[in-house]
């Protein structure tokens, strides 16, 4: 089952780990330097090798976030960033998850999961959102030929999930994904309803 701990620590423990870019994404970078708040609580939930945590805190956004099962990725994270705070380090089940926060960075964390928990995923995303709280972040738009994860999805399919607990901002093909996502992303933007 893929949503164990125990796979995602083999995938790390094995450098199997071709979904990462080695790097902040750039169009979550890039949709950062419109927010002006550093001072809001932000999540980024199965954060891996956390390239986003990293440059967010570094650039002064110190209620950052980072959640994931896997004790081998969070170690990584801890030793390529020893100053960050602990505190600030979770290693749990996002589902078993509770907090709240401002803003939800999505980036490659929805596609790890089989669709037959994606209803799950929105609800507890809602859940750990403030009442006008925002999900940002990248949805791939693309459908893969092989056995997930990643799984992929379409614009439609993201529309009826999000809609009903969500206001859709943005949901758009991002104009500055990497080269090799090009066309196959959207970039989100989605306000919890209050």
């Amino acid at each position: 089952m893929k949503d164990r701990a125990d796979y995602w620590n083999q995938q790390y423990i094995n450098q199997s780990t071709g979904w990462d870019m080695g790097y902040a994404s750039p169009p979550i970078m890039k949709y950062f330097t419109s927010v002006k708040d550093k001072s809001l609580r932000i999540l980024i939930p199965g954060g891996g090798y956390a390239w986003e945590v990293e440059q967010l805190w570094k650039l002064g956004f110190q209620n950052v976030f980072l959640l994931d099962f896997s004790h081998k990725a969070l170690s990584l994270f801890r030793e390529r960033v020893p100053n960050f705070p602990e505190e600030q380090i979770i290693e749990g089940d996002f589902f078993k998850h509770e907090s709240k926060y401002d803003i939800i960075v999505e980036q490659t964390f929805f596609s790890s999961f089989e669709p037959s928990l994606r209803a799950k995923y929105v609800e507890q995303i809602a859940r750990l959102l403030v009442d006008g709280g925002k999900l940002a972040g990248l949805l791939f738009n693309h459908e893969f030929t092989f056995s997930g994860p990643p799984y992929g999805g379409n614009e439609e399919d993201y529309l009826k999930l999000f809609q009903p607990s969500f206001h859709i901002k943005t949901m758009e093909l991002c104009y500055n994904s990497i080269k090799p996502r090009l066309g196959r992303e959207l970039f989100i933007q989605l306000y919890k309803e209050t």
